[in-house]
């Protein structure tokens, strides 16, 4: 409680990319924390940002995801000092800080959450799709050795035939660990993941209405939104056959578009 602060933890979502996206008490609150931990594994705030907001509120030391998912050490600490830990996005989207926290409180140990500004909010608004017509989200990962999971496919396509559209996170870890060995996908990544996803569900035992959906995916239309939130921030709308030629940015995910108003077509078709 080295500056007179409560003790225990405050998860702090910083927002997708820029300091000036951060709320007031975000800032006020990571500034009088004992410690700033700057979780950098669920998302990465640009290396520029990073270094505006060190000077802003102090000292920031790095963390990944073994020391929040086995946080005992952590826990130890926060009986005598107040953790800020530092989350890109919104901190309670991720089920791994929702752990947390429970975990956390049942060892007594009291948890503030400060919301920030989430890319689930980022890509309605941006897009101009209606956050109405979202089903189920998922994330693209890499493939591991000739293990290939099929799942974020099989949302997206069931998402699809009941009219809704699927907000597709990209990997970050090739790895999957967690432990700091990040490359962010790119669309050419997205691309050769969704190829490979494709040709296993075709010749999968599933039922014949996702095989004949998965059969005509790669002339369905998508939106790329790269580094939402931030200055570079950029969409373009194409169809999936053609992702893997867009030069993508730091972070992107996508929307795979279902059956779309009259306003909905018109807001995506400026980024073609």
């Amino acid at each position: 409680m080295e500056n007179g602060n409560e003790t225990g933890f405050s998860l702090i979502g910083i927002g997708p990319g820029r300091v000036e996206s951060m709320t007031i008490e975000a800032v006020e609150v990571a500034k009088n924390a004992d410690v700033r931990l700057y979780e950098a594994y669920t998302a990465l705030w640009p290396e520029k940002e990073l270094e505006k907001l060190e000077a802003l509120i102090g000292p920031i030391e790095r963390i990944m995801r073994p020391a929040v998912e086995r946080p005992e050490e952590l826990f130890e600490q926060a009986q005598s000092q107040s953790i800020a830990i530092l989350v890109v996005g919104d901190p309670m989207q991720a089920t791994t800080h929702i752990d947390f926290q429970l975990r956390a409180e049942k060892a007594g140990l009291p948890v503030r959450v400060i919301h920030g500004i989430s890319v689930t909010t980022l890509v309605p608004g941006s897009t101009g799709l209606s956050d109405y017509k979202f089903g189920r989200s998922t994330t693209l990962t890499y493939p591991y050795g000739d293990w290939i999971v099929t799942s974020p496919l099989e949302v997206m396509l069931r998402n699809q035939m009941q009219g809704l559209h699927t907000l597709v996170l990209f990997d970050l870890d090739p790895t999957g660990a967690g432990t700091g060995d990040q490359r962010p996908m790119q669309p050419k990544d997205a691309f050769a993941s969704i190829e490979k996803m494709t040709g296993k569900i075709l010749v999968s035992e599933v039922d014949d209405a996702l095989k004949q959906q998965a059969a005509s995916l790669f002339d369905s239309m998508c939106v790329l939104c790269s580094d939402l939130g931030t200055n570079d921030a950029f969409m373009k709308t194409t169809t999936i056959s053609n992702l893997g030629t867009i030069t993508g940015g730091r972070l992107n995910c996508m929307v795979f578009l279902a059956n779309m108003s009259e306003m909905e077509q018109e807001a995506v078709q400026r980024w073609s």
